[in-house]
């Protein structure tokens, strides 16, 4: 197994960072590959049918995805640690990935077609062969590929995404202030775990140790993908890929056009958002956090923040009884809702 070996000081500047191209990897690997989790089912089979044409039309395009998405070792020219933290965006990415001669490029693709992945392989076994790389400019026709499928994928649902991924980011960065690193990267992926005081050890497959520089590691959560993955810079430059938590609940649907986006509950989802639009709704009966985790299926975390965010703002409000917080919309909570039960609710 790969060590990734931090210096205190590189520990003390490890920090979580967004990476759109990361995201943008991420949906292409999940449409690629059958058997969605069940989770995305819904909005796999919403997506699969124009992301199969879009291949179907081009074989560079067809080749490339599919030997991203049957590999257990994808290219670094795509693998890239995000340049500005949490600012970083995709042109960006994009401008770097360009820059890759076409003889690295290529060679990359040979290095990741030597690690076919024991599940994926045998049904993208011609992608493997290479012989749709003709031609060149490879680096550039990737960096349009990868752009437009971030306009026809994420693109329409990028805010939503991003909540998620910044509640990710928040709910460790907590854990990291209180517990520490070990702590926040607990439960990251099952493909890598903090060793001793100074080490991660990543994935199952052999492989150097890693050196992290002065400048830290950084950590980069991403929506869709159910796997992980190490992404390489410059000398002592990396990052890790991980699955957001929280992504199970979350509802990739399309945006609402003007036609359909009216009425009091999808302005209210518009105004604060699905999740806690969603918290609120469930309140029109006081219940307490797992209660409502229990009952719309998410964590316990989840519901707490959406809880924490309500309270602030006045529009629920808990009540301890016992050893339960009983929480139960404020008036204004109703009022907000639109449901005809403004008044009822008790303020405590």
């Amino acid at each position: 197994m790969a060590v990734l070996r931090l210096s205190p000081l590189a520990l003390a500047r490890s920090r979580f960072a967004l990476s759109p191209l990361a995201e943008t990897l991420g949906t292409a690997i999940a449409l690629a590959r059958p058997g969605p989790a069940p989770w995305f089912a819904a909005w796999h089979a919403r997506r699969l049918p124009a992301f199969t044409a879009a291949l179907d039309a081009d074989p560079f395009a067809d080749g490339l995805i599919g030997l991203v998405g049957s590999t257990t070792w994808l290219p670094r020219f795509v693998a890239i640690p995000p340049a500005d933290g949490l600012r970083t965006t995709l042109a960006g990415e994009l401008a770097a990935v360009r820059a890759v001669p076409d003889a690295d490029f290529r060679a990359e693709l040979e290095t990741s077609r030597a690690h076919p992945h024991p599940r994926y392989a045998a049904r993208h076994h011609r992608h493997h062969d290479l012989s749709w790389l003709t031609g060149h400019d490879w680096a550039a026709r990737t960096a349009d590929l990868l752009h437009a499928l971030w306009t026809a994928h994420i693109a329409p649902e990028w805010t939503r995404r991003r909540t998620l991924l910044e509640r990710d980011i928040a709910h460790r960065a907590g854990l990291l202030a209180t517990r520490g690193w070990p702590a926040a990267l607990d439960q990251m992926s099952r493909h890598s775990t903090w060793v001793g005081p100074d080490a991660i050890r990543f994935g199952h497959r052999p492989g150097p140790e890693r050196v992290i520089g002065d400048t830290g590691m950084l950590f980069v959560p991403v929506s869709l993908a159910t796997g992980t993955w190490l992404c390489e810079g410059p000398p002592g430059h990396y990052a890790q890929v991980y699955p957001a938590r929280g992504a199970a609940t979350a509802t990739f649907a399309e945006p609402a056009s003007p036609t359909t986006a009216t009425g009091p509950g999808r302005a209210l989802e518009r105004l604060v958002g699905t999740g806690r639009a969603t918290l609120l709704h469930a309140l029109r009966q006081p219940a307490t956090s797992t209660e409502l985790a229990a009952r719309l299926h998410q964590s316990l975390g989840t519901v707490g923040g959406h809880l924490a965010v309500l309270r602030d703002t006045g529009l629920v409000v808990g009540t301890r009884v016992g050893r339960r917080v009983v929480y139960r919309r404020t008036e204004r909570g109703d009022l907000l809702m639109g449901d005809g039960e403004g008044g009822t609710s008790a303020q405590g």
